[in-house]
C-alpha cells in the first residue's frame, strides 16, 4: 500500500505537460497545449492539455483525466503501477506499507525481473560484441531483413553455443543461481548445471509494462532432432496463457487504430513492425486462450486473424478463433497466398501492398468458416452434416442475440437450410452449455479446497497482463425518461462547471455555492444524474464542515469516476442550448456574463424546466382521466403551473447580462 503522503507528492510533482510530453508532441495554444491524441487515430490535433489545471482532454474520442490516469490509460497499468512509474520518473522514494508475506512476494518478483533484464542484456551483448554472436546470431537476423532499430526495439540477442557461458557471466555478476534455475535459464541434470539456451537466437518476451518475463530461443541447426524453438518454463512472473508476443510494443497502436492483427510467429510480428504495421501480436505457436483474448479486448474489440495457406493449420486455428467470438469481439480473417506467411508476405509486398490485400481479401470469420467448410464437404451429406453442426457451435458462442440472429439468417442462405432449424440447433447447444456450467458449478461449490501440486494457489502479480483498470462510464449514458430530463441533466452539468470555477465567490452575502443550494432547497429541487449527485454531495459535505471544495480537490480525487468527470467538465465547458430562446422565449446570452448573472440565470432555467416537466405530466393526467372531480383538480393545477411558468419566464427575460 502506497501512503497518502507519497501519492500527494506524486500528484504535486508530476506536471501534466511533462508526463504527456513523453508520449505526445505538444505545441502552445493560448494557456493550453495541443497535440495529436495518443488514444485514437487523428490527423487534426484535438488533444488538449491544461498545465494550469493539471488535466488533459481529447475532444475527438473523449478521453480525459490527470497525470496518473494518463499513465494508467496509455500504459494500461493499475493505479499503484502508474504511481510507481511516475515516482521512478521523478525520483520520488515510495514508503510502501506491506505485510511480510506481500513484501517477500514482491521481492521475489523484483529479483526475477532483475535476473531476466540482466540475461536479456547479456544475450544482446553476445550478439553485438562477440565474433560468434555477430557471425551466427546477427547475420541470421540481417538475413531476415531486420534493421538495427527493430533488433533493438525487440531486444533480440544470441545465446553462446556453450554449456556454461551464461553460468560464468551470472556468477561474475553475483546473480542468484537459484533464480536462474527457477526461470529455466540454467538447467540442472544429474547435478550438472548447464546453459539451457545454447547456440540459439533469442527473442525476449515482455509483459505489458515492458519488463522481460521469459525467452524464446530458435535453433540455427539443420539437425531435425533439435527442436526449432524452445521456450522458458512458466514461473511466478510468466504465465504462457496470459501473454501475447509483441503486446507491449503493439498496445498503443492497437488502441489507436482500434484493430489487432493476430499472427503465429515472432518473426511475423517483427517483420510487420518493420513495414510500419505495429498493431500486431503473436500467439507464438500455441492455441489461443481466453486470457489472451481478454488481453486483446483491453485495447480493441476488433481482431484480424492472418492465416497462411496451410489447410491443416487453418482448421486448427479456426477452433481457437471461435473463442474470440465468444468474447463478443468482431473477427475478420485474411487467407494469405499459398506458400506465404505474414513475415514473407509483408516483406515481399510492403506496407501498402499488405494493407491493400487485407482490405480486399479480408472476410468476416463466420462467413469465411462457412464457405471454407462447404468447399471441403461438397457432395458428401455426412461431411455437410458435420459442417452444419460446427457452424451451429460457432453461432452459439456469439453472446449478442441481435448479431447472432443476423448471422443465422445469412448462414441459412449459404448452407441452404431452414433458418428455424439453425435457430433450434443453436438453442440446443446453448442449453447444453448452461447445463454443463451449472453442473460444474455445483461440483465446485461442494468440492474441498486443495493446495496440492495439481491445484496450486494462484499468487497475484501486479505486472501480469491480467491486471485490471477501472472502466470510465459514459456520462451521457444515464437514459432520460423524457426530453425534460435530458435538459435537466445538461443543466446539472452546467451547475457542476459553475461550482468548479466559482464556488468560493459571493452572492448575497454567502458563497455562490451556499446561495444555489438555498435557492434549490427552498423549492424542493434535487439533482438527478448519478455522477452529478456524487459531486454535489461532496460539495455539500465540505460545506457542512465549513470548507469550500476546490477544482483541485476534485481533479485529484481518489474516485477515478469523479476525477474523470470533473476534468471533462473543466476542459469542455457546458454551453447553453440555443433551443432555450426558441422553446421559452428567453433571451440567453452567456458571452461576458458575470458569474452572479450566470448563477441566477441557471437557477431560473433549472426551476423553469422542472415546472415545464410538471405541466407536461399534468396534461397527460388530464388526457387520461374521466373523473370530473379529478379533472377539476388537474385544471386548477394547470392554471397555477402556467402562472409560475409565465412569471419565471418574465423574470429570466429581465436578467441583465453584463
Amino acid at each position: 500500500m502506497i501512503p497518502a503522503k507519497d501519492i500527494e507528492k506524486i500528484k504535486e510533482t508530476a506536471r501534466i505537460e511533462e508526463v504527456v510530453g513523453d508520449y505526445v508532441q505538444l505545441r502552445n495554444r493560448g494557456s493550453n497545449k495541443l497535440g495529436l491524441c495518443p488514444f485514437h487515430n487523428e490527423k487534426t490535433p484535438s488533444f488538449t492539455v491544461s498545465p494550469a489545471k493539471g488535466i488533459y482532454k481529447c475532444f475527438g474520442c473523449g478521453k480525459s483525466g490527470n497525470s496518473i490516469s494518463f499513465v494508467m490509460e496509455h500504459e494500461q497499468l493499475s493505479f499503484p503501477e502508474a504511481l510507481r512509474q511516475l515516482a521512478k520518473k521523478y525520483n520520488i522514494e515510495l514508503n510502501e506499507v506491506q505485510s511480510e508475506e506481500a513484501k517477500a512476494q514482491r521481492n521475489l518478483f523484483e529479483s526475477l525481473y532483475i535476473i531476466n533484464k540482466f540475461v536479456q542484456k547479456y544475450y544482446s551483448k553476445n550478439m553485438l560484441e562477440s565474433d560468434e554472436g555477430r557471425s551466427v546470431g546477427l547475420s541470421y537476423f540481417k538475413s531476415r531483413g531486420f534493421l538495427d532499430v527493430n533488433i533493438e526495439k525487440f531486444q533480440l540477442g544470441y545465446s553462446m553455443d556453450s554449456f556454461d557461458h551464461l553460468i560464468k557471466a551470472a556468477s561474475a555478476g553475483k546473480y542468484n543461481e537459484d533464480y536462474l534455475i527457477k526461470l529455466g535459464l540454467i538447467g540442472n541434470k544429474n547435478n550438472r548445471k548447464y546453459d539451457f539456451f545454447r547456440g540459439r537466437v533469442m527473442f525476449p518476451i515482455h509483459n505489458l509494462s515492458g519488463k522481460v518475463i521469459a525467452f524464446a530461443g530458435r535453433t540455427l541447426s539443420s539437425d531435425k532432432k533439435v527442436p526449432k524453438y524452445v521456450n522458458s518454463p512458466e514461473s511466478e512472473v510468466y504465465y504462457k496463457s496470459k501473454i501475447l508476443y509483441g503486446a507491449y510494443q503493439a498496445k498503443s497502436s492497437i488502441s489507436k487504430l482500434d484493430n489487432c492483427y493476430l499472427v503465429e510467429g515472432y518473426t511475423d510480428v517483427i517483420s510487420m513492425h518493420q513495414a510500419g504495421i505495429e498493431n500486431v501480436v503473436a500467439s507464438s505457436g500455441t492455441s489461443l486462450t481466453k486470457d489472451q483474448i481478454q488481453l486483446i479486448k483491453r485495447f480493441t474489440k476488433n481482431v484480424t486473424v492472418l492465416y497462411d495457406g496451410d489447410m491443416a493449420g487453418i482448421n486448427a486455428a479456426i477452433r481457437g478463433t471461435d473463442m474470440i467470438l465468444e468474447a463478443d469481439m468482431n473477427v475478420r480473417v485474411v487467407l494469405l497466398p499459398d506458400g506465404e506467411d505474414p513475415d514473407s508476405f509483408v516483406q515481399a509486398k510492403g506496407a501498402e501492398g499488405f494493407s491493400e490485400f487485407v482490405q480486399t481479401e479480408g472476410k468476416d470469420f463466420v462467413f469465411f468458416k462457412t464457405k471454407l467448410l462447404l468447399e471441403q464437404s461438397e457432395g458428401d451429406p455426412v461431411k455437410k452434416t458435420a459442417l452444419i453442426r460446427s457452424i451451429v457451435e460457432t453461432l452459439a458462442r456469439i453472446p449478442d442475440p441481435i448479431k447472432r440472429s443476423l448471422y443465422i439468417r445469412e448462414c441459412s442462405q449459404l448452407l441452404k437450410i431452414s433458418e428455424q432449424i439453425i435457430i433450434n440447433e443453436t438453442n440446443k447447444v446453448k442449453r447444453k452449455k448452461v447445463d454443463a456450467y451449472n453442473s460444474e458449478r455445483e461440483k465446485t461449490v461442494s468440492a474441498p479446497i486443495s493446495n496440492s501440486p495439481s491445484n496450486p494457489p494462484n499468487f497475484p502479480n501486479p505486472d501480469i497482463a491480467s491486471g485490471k483498470t477501472v472502466p470510465i462510464p459514459d456520462y451521457q449514458a444515464a437514459t432520460p425518461e423524457n426530453r425534460f430530463d435530458k435538459q435537466i441533466h445538461k443543466l446539472e452539468f452546467e451547475f457542476v462547471e459553475l461550482f468548479l470555477n466559482h464556488s468560493e465567490k459571493p452572492i448575497a452575502g454567502v458563497s455562490s455555492l451556499q446561495w444555489t443550494f438555498n435557492e434549490l432547497e427552498e423549492v424542493g429541487l434535487n439533482f438527478q444524474h448519478p455522477i452529478c449527485i456524487k459531486v454535489v454531495d461532496l460539495f455539500k459535505e465540505k460545506l457542512s464542515a465549513g470548507e469550500i471544495a476546490t477544482d483541485k480537490f476534485f481533479l485529484e480525487h481518489e474516485d477515478n469516476e469523479i476525477m474523470k468527470f470533473c476534468s471533462n467538465i473543466l476542459l469542455n465547458q457546458q454551453e447553453v442550448s440555443a433551443n432555450w430562446a426558441k422553446m421559452y422565449q428567453i433571451p440567453v446570452k452567456q458571452d461576458g456574463a458575470s458569474y452572479k448573472d450566470r448563477f441566477v440565470n441557471l437557477v431560473g432555467r433549472f426551476k423553469l424546466v422542472h415546472i415545464q416537466k410538471l405541466v407536461d405530466e399534468n396534461q397527460e393526467r388530464i388526457k387520461n382521466t374521466s373523473d370530473p372531480e379529478e379533472m377539476g383538480k388537474c385544471l386548477q393545477i394547470h392554471q397555477t403551473l402556467l402562472k409560475y411558468q409565465n412569471d419565471l419566464s418574465k423574470e429570466l427575460g429581465s436578467v441583465i447580462i453584463r
